[in-house]
């Protein structure tokens, strides 16, 4: 099947509104969520025998759910985080989850469930424990985007043997959701929140693949090419509104402001550049050293971040304080893409990436995009 670009491109603007209406009051985008369901956004990202809408592993399939999630992450960026939690979700479950898993994920999804990733413990970490009574879960996952929306979640939790496994939970009676943590000052839309597992029953089917299997390189790293469309998509969308406002304004041909104009360019186009490279290696992981895919994606990250911190100190210099102005959508987008740019250890995922390539060549991939 074909996906709806054009149709999700047209809806950005209600997207965006809605972002900006919730925002006060950190509401959850229910209703841009409905529409990106009806859109197929959900099912897109499944596997193609599973009525996803690209060929696996190939360059069609990194263009287009790069274009998915950067469309996504232009209308909204708190909606874009739980997106791309849920086709994170997917991709985790498809590469290591049973066939009968995977079935019964593919027909969820088709029905209108979401999906998320909640991996980070909360003040109690999450483990599971073998009873008579089976497999039962005790602890907490903190920074649960989608919290009280998500319908499935991908967790993480010790064992007993003190290894970490991944299994698929139903979010329903038997966990206490806690939709909201409160004090984020960017993608309050996101519903992150938190969620108590302790005495859960699960089952030995909703276990993912082995112990291991969530840190297994080059795909724990390769995923983060995902975060980087849709904080791209808020990239784009921001650089835009500095242009409109300053034209509006009619400040757009004052010399210093062609400068930043010309230098949010320069840095949107970076992003975007780095995030089709670090697609192409992760997604198409049969061609490339899983050293190279993990060093790649992580310089991207760092360039991604670096020209979307690059953007936001251009639209706040150039807007000045209007940029600050709660009633301005470039004051909420700033907030959304400083937080969504705040990902884990930057300083060391730049060292690894660097020390990998001090002594080889990044791959080549400029083949795979005529």
């Amino acid at each position: 099947m074909s996906f709806p670009f054009e149709a999700l491109a047209a809806c950005r603007a209600e997207l965006e509104a809605e972002a900006s209406a919730n925002d006060a009051q950190a509401v959850f985008p229910t209703h841009g969520l409905a529409r990106l369901r009806a859109l197929g956004v959900l099912s897109a990202a499944l596997p193609l025998a599973s009525g996803g809408c690209w060929p696996d592993a190939t360059s069609e399939a990194a263009v287009g759910l790069l274009h998915l999630l950067r469309l996504v992450g232009q209308g909204s960026l708190a909606l874009g985080r739980v997106v791309e939690g849920h086709v994170n979700a997917l991709r985790l479950v498809s590469r290591y989850g049973s066939p009968a898993l995977c079935a019964a994920v593919a027909a969820d999804v088709h029905a209108g469930a979401l999906l998320g990733v909640w991996v980070t413990d909360g003040a109690h970490p999450l483990h599971l424990e073998q009873t008579a009574q089976g497999l039962i879960l005790h602890g907490q996952k903190a920074f649960a985007s989608g919290a009280g929306h998500v319908a499935q979640a991908l967790v993480t939790a010790r064992t007993q043997a003190d290894t970490t496994v991944m299994l698929r939970v139903a979010i329903g009676q038997g966990c206490a959701v806690h939709p909201s943590i409160g004090g984020l000052s960017g993608m309050r839309g996101a519903g992150t929140g938190q969620c108590d597992f302790d005495g859960l029953n699960v089952t030995a089917e909703n276990l993912i693949g082995q112990a291991g299997d969530y840190v297994r390189q080059p795909e724990f790293s390769a995923g983060a090419w995902r975060a980087m469309a849709v904080a791209l998509g808020g990239i784009e969308r921001l650089a835009t509104v500095l242009r409109a406002q300053l034209a509006a304004r009619g400040r757009a041909q004052a010399p210093a402001q062609l400068a930043r104009i010309g230098q949010a360019l320069i840095a949107t186009q970076t992003a975007m550049d780095w995030t089709r490279r670090a697609a192409l290696v992760a997604t198409m992981q049969d061609r490339y050293a899983a050293g190279d895919i993990t060093a790649t994606v992580n310089l991207a990250r760092i360039a991604v971040e670096r020209a979307g911190l690059e953007v936001i100190e251009l639209v706040q210099r150039g807007l000045g304080l209007s940029a600050f102005i709660k009633t301005n959508v470039a004051e909420r987008l700033t907030r959304d893409l400083a937080t969504y740019l705040r990902q884990p250890a930057p300083d060391e995922t730049l060292c690894e990436a660097a020390a990998w390539f001090t002594q080889r060549d990044m791959p080549c991939t400029e083949e795979a995009f005529p």
